[in-house]
Formats: structure tokens, C-alpha cells, sequence
């Protein structure tokens, strides 16, 4: 069973870019610019060609200037989830977002990372797996040794049947979360408003088997620091990106 391509998306965009700094000084790191497009664009690009509508998008450092470029975004319809009085991480942000969200399974992304090449298929590769009767949420992973940026050792074990284990105290994993994940929204019914990472919510799911992965087909970029940002330049423009 699969599902539609979401119409919604939330798209994670308040974070303070402090691995990014002197760079993210003056400008938030969803706005930095990898070859003359900034982060956020090189998600919600290949979003809008899947599909999305509508983007949740969360606001907090800089949060004037992120929402003067999503402006300029005239094939998708912005929604922004205000959260210039709070530091809400990755779960708060979705429970703060949650009444915006609808009821149908979303996309959640981050803005730190894409893929290449660039384009929709792994955004319809996420609806195409996601089977809501044996998950709740569908993770894209990557496959570390096809990755850029990356210098950990992997975040998760993949299972015959699709469900996913995080690394815990193995010194090593063969895949990286990339930073986009097709879930139901029900699973921040009741969540508190607080400052919390979306690891709170994954751990029940590990455990019930119903956190499953998708593998990403092509070659994954994380630009986390300004080195990461260098050569992310230099891998696109040696391969024409």
C-alpha cells in the first residue's frame, strides 16, 4: 500500500546555524547559498516538482529574512509556524505546527541537506513505500559511503522488512538520515510545546517496528559547517549541478 505525494510539507528553518558560523552571523543558514541557490530552495524545489502544495515553514533566528525570500516563492503556498519567542527543536516545532498541519501524512524537512542529481523521485519514492498500516513514520536514508559531509558514523540499521534500528553502541551504521521523512501527524497530537528533538517520538516507534526507511537512489550533500559549505561547491561544480 502506498499514499499519495503529501499536499503539505513542514520545512525546518528556524534553526540558530551555530556549526555554520561566521557565516550565519547575518544570515540564516536556510538562506546560505550552495552555487547561487540557497538551501532552502534546493529542498522546496524538488517538493513542489512531487507535488506539495503547501509548506509549513518554522521561523526563528532571522527570522524577517527567511520569510522576505519565501516571498518570493509564488508555486507554493507559505505558511509560517512563528517561533521568534522559542527554541523548539525538531519535535517542539512540529508540535507547535501541529493544528496547520492537517490529518493527512505530511513531508517534514530539514534545509541543511539535498540530493543530487537534483528532482522529485525520491520525494515519490517516500509515498510510494509508505504503507500507513505497518508504519508511522518513513525516513529517507543514505547510504554513507555515497555521501558528502557527512563525517559520522551512521545513524541507523535497515531490516529486511523495511523498519529501522538506530546504531546505539555499534561502532558504526551503514545509513545516515538525510533529512527528509514522510509522516502522520497524529504522532504530535500529544506532544507538549516545548523544546524537544523528534528522538523522542522515533524511540516508540524503533520499538513497535513502526519507524521504517526508504534508501536515497542518488548521492546525498550535507552542509553543515563552512567546509562542508566549500565542498558541496566544489562536488557541484565538478559535476555540474
Amino acid at each position: 500500500m502506498s499514499v499519495p505525494v503529501p499536499h503539505t510539507a513542514m520545512v525546518l528553518a528556524a534553526g540558530l546555524g551555530t556549526r555554520m558560523r561566521p557565516l550565519t552571523d547575518d544570515c540564516p543558514k536556510p538562506l546560505i547559498k550552495v552555487r547561487g541557490k540557497a538551501l532552502i530552495d534546493r529542498m522546496l524545489d524538488p517538493l513542489v516538482a512531487a507535488g506539495v502544495k503547501r509548506a509549513v515553514v518554522n521561523v526563528h533566528y532571522l527570522a524577517d529574512q527567511v520569510e522576505a525570500h519565501l516571498k518570493s516563492r509564488t508555486d507554493i503556498e507559505i505558511i509560517i509556524s512563528d517561533e521568534r519567542g522559542d527554541v523548539l527543536e525538531t519535535g517542539g516545532a512540529l508540535a507547535k505546527a501541529r493544528p496547520l498541519l492537517g490529518d493527512d501524512p505530511i513531508l517534514v524537512a530539514n534545509t541543511d541537506a539535498f540530493w543530487e542529481p537534483a528532482g522529485p523521485e525520491p520525494v515519490e519514492a517516500l509515498a510510494d513505500a509508505f504503507d500507513p498500516a505497518a508504519m508511522d513514520a518513513l525516513l529517507l536514508v543514505a547510504d554513507t559511503g555515497r555521501t558528502l559531509g557527512f563525517g559520522g558514523p551512521g545513524d541507523f540499521f535497515r531490516h529486511e522488512d523495511g523498519s529501522m534500528t538506530r546504531r546505539g553502541d555499534a561502532p558504526s551504521a551503514p545509513y545516515a538520515f538525510c533529512g527528509l521523512r514522510l509522516i502522520r501527524p497524529q504522532l504530535y497530537d500529544n506532544e507538549p510545546i516545548e523544546r524537544f528533538s523528534a528522538l523522542r517520538v522515533w524511540a516508540p516507534l524503533i520499538e513497535q517496528k513502526r519507524l521504517h526507511g526508504v534508501l536515497l537512489d542518488r548521492f546525498w550533500l550535507h552542509v553543515g559547517d563552512p567546509q562542508a559549505l566549500k565542498d558541496a561547491d566544489m562536488w557541484l561544480a565538478c559535476h555540474g549541478g
